[in-house]
């Protein structure tokens, strides 16, 4: 079984490509159902696992599987899936094979290979799609492993290290640029749009800068009125955003939508309403809410993901001693799992063997109470009981000797001993 992680991210592809790429977890399921059937077209042994994680910032792939060329397999599964060219996605992957896939899993984990240098969510990110896989039947020994383990190395980077202290989240980050527009954000309507972890992390950080009010704007009015109440503010619906777009200043949207939420229309007609007054816009999803277009008015400042991005790597280099100890953890995690794997590989050799063995060991014995049972000596019935056993276990490494030539039969002659060599 040969175990891979395959895919991209923000250091390897635009938020253009990203999110063509995204996937909402109600349709991770299905791309789990759908990876496994993929391999199994390849080769019907069966067998295989996969667990797809999909965020702003990522979609990969990770597996099991025995399939001949399995990091090229699931390549063009990704693309076939999603309906693109491989040719023209396959420059933006990353492939990365046993150990490589394992090192990535737990970085990923622990925030090392995070926009954001040591952000927690993406750990409860990751336990979702594996939760998500496991009920999809995508989970088997090896991927469970690898994510358990993955969760373990989280904790104790996070526990022993600094890697998270300091970090400056996409939040802060997106109130520090409304601040490079806005003298005074108390003076500003904000509106977010949606209500998920992201929007809830975004609202802390933009009340604690006292706006003039908080709009929660969401599909599910119940949800949105929630979180409004935790901040003194409103919500409305989404089907109100047309009418009432032009009151905000300051408009953060980060949703599960497929499609954007807000055209190049809908803002100009803002704007024109505004007399032209500016409008600070993040879109913080992937797939994006806010056509790109948008970003060209003249009065709108749109940023995306990738462009919070650069702000959040200020304070790099005072993480860095964090960074290595958190790297060094990792490494020292990455040996232990691969010695998991050694030892599971060795398994089917050694159910093998002890099954032989057996045989052989029945064999002999049923030939020995034979022997009593016509009256034989004991003495006699147990020497050819002992030299019978003895003669089975040699025969094959006696033959394999034999036939072995040059480098192998000394290889085998070193060996040899060290495996036959007992107790007296």
């Amino acid at each position: 079984m040969q175990l891979l992680a395959v895919g991209l991210n923000h250091t390897t592809a635009p938020v253009s490509l990203r999110e063509q790429l995204a996937l909402a977890p109600d349709q991770l399921g299905q791309a789990v159902q759908a990876a496994r059937g993929w391999f199994a077209r390849i080769d019907n042994r069966g067998g295989d696992e996969a667990a797809i994680l999909s965020t702003c910032n990522r979609t990969e792939m990770y597996a099991a599987s025995d399939v001949a060329n399995p990091l090229d397999a699931s390549a063009h599964f990704l693309a076939d899936y999603h309906k693109l060219n491989f040719a023209e996605l396959r420059p933006h992957l990353y492939m990365l094979p046993h150990d490589a896939a394992v090192r990535h899993a737990f970085r990923v984990a622990s925030g090392l290979d995070s926009m954001v240098l040591g952000e927690p969510q993406i750990l409860g990110q990751m336990k979702d799609a594996m939760r998500l896989a496991d009920e999809a039947g995508g989970l088997g020994t090896y991927l469970h492993q690898l994510f358990q383990r993955s969760f373990s190395v989280a904790k104790e980077v996070r526990t022993t290290t600094e890697i998270g202290a300091h970090s400056v989240s996409m939040a802060a980050a997106a109130v520090r640029l409304s601040q490079r527009i806005f003298d005074k954000i108390s003076d500003q309507n904000v509106l977010f749009i949606g209500a998920g972890e992201m929007i809830e992390l975004c609202a802390t950080h933009f009340a604690a800068q006292n706006p003039k009010n908080i709009t929660i704007a969401n599909r599910t009015m119940e949800r949105g009125e929630t979180l409004a109440h935790r901040f003194n503010g409103k919500a409305i619906r989404l089907a109100a955003l047309p009418e009432q777009l032009a009151q905000f200043d300051i408009v953060i949207s980060c949703t599960a939508s497929s499609l954007p939420l807000i055209g190049l229309g809908l803002v100009e007609r803002a704007i024109k309403a505004r007399r032209h007054k500016p409008m600070f816009m993040v879109d913080l999803a992937v797939p994006r809410d806010i056509e790109p277009e948008v970003g060209r008015l003249d009065d709108v400042f749109l940023y995306t993901v990738d462009d919070l991005g650069q702000v959040v790597q200020t304070g790099l280099e005072s993480r860095q001693a964090a960074v290595a100890q958190a790297e060094a953890i990792i490494e020292t995690r990455v040996q232990s799992f691969m010695h998991w794997i050694d030892d599971r590989a060795m398994v089917p050799v050694i159910q093998d063997l002890q099954e032989n063995s057996e045989a052989m060991r029945l064999f002999e014995l049923e030939r020995a109470k034979k022997m009593l049972a016509r009256g034989d000596d004991v003495d006699a019935v147990l020497d050819a009981l002992s030299k019978g056993l003895t003669a089975k276990f040699l025969h094959g490494p006696q033959q394999a000797l034999h036939r072995a030539q040059g480098d192998e039969r000394a290889r085998l002659a070193s060996l040899l001993p060290q495996l036959f060599r007992g107790r007296r």
